[in-house]
């Protein structure tokens, strides 16, 4: 017979963290649904005015773009542990890809146990580390940068006809931020495979996530 241990606690997520991706979250949101009425106004009202629209999205832009700057400055000169939280190792793109989508896909959904056990300064699996390495590095300074031009189309035309002209920039910024929409998405998805479809929800509230055990 097999007897169940009681959930050791662990502290994950401390406090600056848990608050910025609260906040993040928050301005995206906002981005994405004010983004819908800017790029689909025929189709949309949800703000009332597109003006209004507009306004919002710049707001949550900047908010969006401050709270990044925030995140880089935690991590590299508070918590200095950036390198080992987001950027995959070698045995995590030759072995632990597979390992973790393998239980993703097929033993997660036949209650096997996680192949990945998080630490405060190993928080994230393989598949985890690729993806926010790829967003936090790659997508969101992207989507900061073509919104900021944007947000700038006088003083800063000379850097918008370098990189193509305004249209490019349009379209660069909405499948930018179509793909951010689209991992939102799988985010929050993913967010429900812990031991209970709540726990991850729960760790970003109070920093402590519960390690289940059998044996």
């Amino acid at each position: 017979m097999t007897e169940q241990t009681p959930p050791e606690q662990v502290y994950l997520t401390p406090t600056p963290v848990r608050i910025w991706h609260w906040l993040n979250a928050l301005g995206i949101v906002t981005l994405c649904v004010t983004g819908i009425q800017i790029r689909f106004p025929e189709y949309a009202n949800i703000f009332g005015t597109y003006k209004a629209a507009i306004r919002l999205h710049d707001i949550a832009g900047i908010t969006v773009s401050i709270s990044f700057l925030l995140w880089i400055f935690y991590y590299l000169v508070v918590a200095r542990n950036i390198a080992k939280v987001y950027v995959p190792t070698l045995a995590d793109i030759k072995s632990g890809l597979f390992q973790q989508a393998f239980f993703y896909f097929f033993n997660y959904f036949l209650g096997k146990d996680n192949p990945h056990t998080a630490t405060p300064d190993n928080k994230f699996n393989a598949i985890q580390k690729v993806t926010y390495f790829m967003t936090m590095f790659l997508l969101i300074p992207l989507v900061v940068v073509s919104g900021l031009l944007l947000m700038n189309i006088a003083p800063l035309r000379a850097w918008i006809i370098a990189i193509g002209g305004i249209k490019f920039l349009v379209d660069a910024h909405y499948l930018l931020a179509c793909s951010f929409f689209a991992f939102l998405c799988v985010h929050v998805y993913m967010a429900t495979l812990g031991h209970t479809p709540f726990a991850h929800f729960r760790q970003m509230w109070t920093g402590w996530e519960k390690m289940e055990h059998t044996g």
